[in-house]
């Protein structure tokens, strides 16, 4: 993986996806999760020393790894057996703290020890005291992965006969060995639990960014009494369906980036208002396409394609998630307003596209999607022309409606979307310009959570992991396991990284 390629997995959480003229849930019946297991022995999970490496092999850590045995259906315990990846990095401390970290990643479909292997700088004050535990959830990273060879933009090019094609052919290709059906949320905190259990934690502590923060919540929900705290970070709201708001905020977080430029000195001397040239790109690829030749970022190759108007999308869409991406926007859409070049925009739509798919499983993102948000849209509140007016327009919300009409839709606990009220003591962490989870959604999850604060660090995109002195409130967080007197003053000094003037970066 390149550099780039490296930095982008390292802070992308891909916005789930969202459709249209799906059936409202109460014309359509959820199948009810399984209830949890009846108390019993704990499944035997036998760990040996193993080791996570860098994906740019810069560093390794000593770690315990393996394997837990669940049904893959629970319903049938003598069904199909499913592994999962446990990693547990054993706290630096011989006095540690007997309640660990769990961390669940987002996607939906990321591996949590494929993310933690990325950003294990940021937990380091952390694992000083505490165990570090990563499942990778069912249908990810070791755990059975559900993945499908399929380009990244398929959603926003292609015909809806393209996609159900290729949605067949994933389909086709995982029925070897997996019931999709069964990869859900309300599935996975019931692993989650074995997995506890397992190792022996009476409570644990639990991270969980942006699809993880549901996976975190439900988890709350379910076994209350065995989550000590919560850090969630890109926050969605349990009753939220994500989806029909993520092309307008998608759109929003783009101008905030903009207008950052603009309330910069030399960016404004240098652009103007980055705005007016992306109106003027977005306007001429709606006329044509460009041809363009690009170097592949991984082969060197000269790589000649037509890039348009759904590549400029996606191209915007990833670049926004972080600052240090976003840095790079009034640059490129100078280039190819004022010089129609395209060829800095072509680049990075390649190396979003490639680092999408070594992050997601597809299948386990269809499986989480089409089960748990599509059907919950209400779609007569959908407002298609303004949702048409943003960069992103209505293509995806169309193309996952003819996903999620093939896709066997699983099991849903029937309070999945409920609003949920715990007085388990929570720290929420959003960025002002995300532009899926925006700040509004930690404001509204943290209603029923009464012992909660919310952080917002202004400038930043989605998930504040790797921002600027966040290890060190998450840190200072889990020891005290209370929002009450927790310093967060260093996250309001915090910055975003200053935009790029030149291809060297920002000035001096």
């Amino acid at each position: 993986m390149s550099p780039a390629a490296r930095a982008l997995a390292l802070t992308v959480v891909v916005s789930l996806g969202v459709a249209i003229r799906t059936a409202p849930a109460h014309t359509a019946p959820v199948p009810t999760a399984p209830a949890p297991a009846a108390t019993g022995a704990a499944p035997a999970l036998k760990l040996s020393p193993c080791e996570l490496e860098h994906p740019l092999h810069l560093t390794v850590t000593a770690a315990e790894c393996g394997v837990l045995t669940v049904p893959e259906n629970p319903h049938n315990p003598s069904g199909r057996q499913i592994g999962l990846s446990v990693v547990r990095v054993a706290a630096i401390s011989r006095r540690k703290q007997p309640d660990p970290l769990f961390v669940l990643t987002g996607g939906p479909g990321a591996s949590a020890s494929a993310f933690y292997a990325t950003v294990a700088p940021a937990f380091a004050r952390i694992l000083r005291d505490r165990d570090i535990v990563l499942v990778d959830q069912r249908g990810t990273g070791g755990s059975n992965r559900l993945d499908c060879t399929q380009e990244e933009d398929l959603l926003y090019r292609a015909s809806s006969a393209e996609i159900a094609a290729s949605t067949r052919a994933c389909l086709a290709a995982l029925a070897g060995r997996a019931d999709v059906a069964w990869y859900t949320t309300s599935v996975a905190v019931q692993d989650l639990e074995q997995v506890r259990a397992a190792l022996g934690y009476g409570r644990v502590n639990l991270y969980g960014a942006s699809y993880g923060t549901r996976v975190a919540q439900h988890y709350l929900r379910r076994f209350a009494a065995r989550v000590r705290s919560v850090i969630l970070d890109g926050v969605v709201p349990a009753e939220l369906a994500l989806g029909p708001a993520t092309a307008t905020d998608a759109e929003r977080a783009l101008l905030n980036i903009f207008t950052r430029c603009t309330d910069e000195p030399a960016c404004r001397v240098r652009f103007g208002d980055p705005a007016a040239d992306y109106r003027t790109v977005r306007a001429a690829l709606k006329l044509s396409t460009v041809p363009v030749s690009v170097r592949d970022p991984t082969s060197g190759a000269d790589t000649p394609f037509e890039f348009g108007s759904e590549h400029l999308a996606s191209v915007l869409r990833l670049l926004s998630y972080t600052p240090e991406f976003a840095a790079l926007l009034p640059l490129m859409l100078q280039a190819a307003a004022e010089r129609e070049d395209y060829a800095p925009l072509a680049a990075q739509f390649l190396l979003a596209g490639r680092a999408y798919s070594q992050i997601v499983a597809t299948g386990v993102h269809n499986s989480v999607v089409c089960a748990e948000d599509v059907p919950f849209f209400d779609v007569h509140a959908i407002d298609r022309q303004a949702l048409a007016a943003t960069f992103l327009g209505t293509r995806q919300l169309d193309g996952l409606q003819v996903v999620c009409r093939l896709w066997p839709r699983g099991p849903v606990d029937a309070d999945l979307h409920a609003p949920l009220t715990s007085d388990v003591p929570a720290l929420l962490l959003s960025g002002s310009d995300d532009p899926v989870t925006p700040p509004r959604y930690a404001r509204q999850a943290a209603q029923g959570l009464r012992h909660s604060l919310s952080v917002v660090l202004e400038g930043f995109g989605h998930g504040q992991l790797t921002a600027p002195c966040v290890d060190r409130v998450m840190a200072q967080f889990l020891a005290q396991a209370t929002v009450n007197g927790l310093d967060v003053s260093c996250t309001r000094a915090a910055r975003p990284l200053s935009f790029f003037t030149t291809v060297n970066g920002p000035p001096p």
